[in-house]
């Protein structure tokens, strides 16, 4: 039985500029939970889309699911994209805690609205590390990893370099690499490496290559929830399953045949591929099944203790 469910735009007002989103509320006459979806890397908009992958809408159609189970939610455009696109500063200003700073106003705004029993955030792909730094920065209720991964950007950024490079330029690549991960700017790169590494984008690079997912995951308090696709061609089980290790007690939920853009897909790279640009193949509805699960048994499990609490002479 679907929810009827109201769509709205809303904007968050910063002190550099104005962010826009789109909010979804279950019609209901008692405070519902909500979720920040926050969306993957690169010029990723809130419905889940790029310019360069195309229009799969996996983060719209999980916001409706979502709703569908009685949670509302709040999804947006981060700086400097789509209708976000003017509070995005020059290159050279961009430093990747602007995004978890911008996501926990994001919270901080959920949490002072009367309308909404509790906040969760949902970080996809790059969008997890986001909603990690987030979430320790406010006191949200919930987080929820989809294809986060583990490692920092860094590292991965050189498992793929190693195998794509030539190796004179892979020793010329990893000194760099070195030099950011250890904070320090490098004047000289050289020009087929010029893409990755300019001047202009290297402050972000430091900023962002400071963080390490397992690690900061470890410095969460609240309920933890890990969703993984076995057919993700960017994000392997194993990124997952070391979230896992790190955090023990958060719920691992492996779903068999889902990809990293929800949909169910086998590992056949045409498929794939079409997969990116197709808003007429739904998510999975055991993500938005599994993730409704989990916020509300959190839900039931928060009221019975504030009813124990109430219960218990003092």
């Amino acid at each position: 039985m679907k929810n009827p469910s109201t769509s709205v735009g809303v904007h968050l007002m910063t002190s550099t500029g104005t962010l826009y989103g789109t909010q979804i509320i279950p019609t209901s006459h008692l405070p519902t939970p909500v979720v920040l979806i926050i969306a993957g890397s690169g010029p990723t908009d809130r419905n889940g889309n790029g310019p360069l992958a195309g229009e799969n809408n996996s983060l719209k159609q999980l916001a409706e699911g979502l709703a569908d189970h009685g949670i509302a939610s709040i999804r947006y455009d981060k700086r400097g994209i789509g209708e976000s696109s003017a509070a995005g500063p020059e290159e050279v200003d961009l430093r990747f805690d602007t995004y978890a700073d911008d996501a926990a106003l994001w919270i901080q705004q959920l949490q002072v609205d009367a309308r909404f029993s509790s906040v969760t955030v949902i970080g996809h792909s790059e969008g997890s590390l986001i909603g990690i730094l987030a979430t320790q920065k406010t006191e949200a209720d919930a987080f929820v990893s989809i294809a986060g991964p583990a490692q920092s950007a860094s590292a991965i950024l050189r498992r793929q370099l190693q195998s794509r490079l030539p190796d004179p330029l892979w020793q010329q690549s990893e000194q760099i690499l070195v030099a950011l991960e250890q904070g320090n700017p490098v004047i000289s790169v050289p020009l087929e490496l010029n893409m990755l590494y300019r001047a202009s984008v290297q402050p972000y690079l430091i900023s962002w290559f400071r963080y390490t997912p397992v690690q900061e995951i470890t410095h969460l308090t609240i309920p933890v929830l890990i969703v993984q696709g076995t057919t993700d061609i960017q994000v392997p089980v194993s990124e997952a399953q070391a979230l896992k290790m790190a955090k023990p007690g958060a719920e691992l939920r492996m779903i068999e045949g889902m990809n990293h853009v929800l949909k169910a897909v086998s590992l056949d790279p045409e498929q794939q591929n079409a997969s990116y640009s197709d808003p007429t193949l739904p998510v999975v509805p055991e993500l938005v099944e599994g993730i409704s699960h989990f916020i509300h048994a959190h839900e039931r499990l928060c009221e019975s203790k504030q009813s124990l609490h109430r219960h218990v002479p003092h």
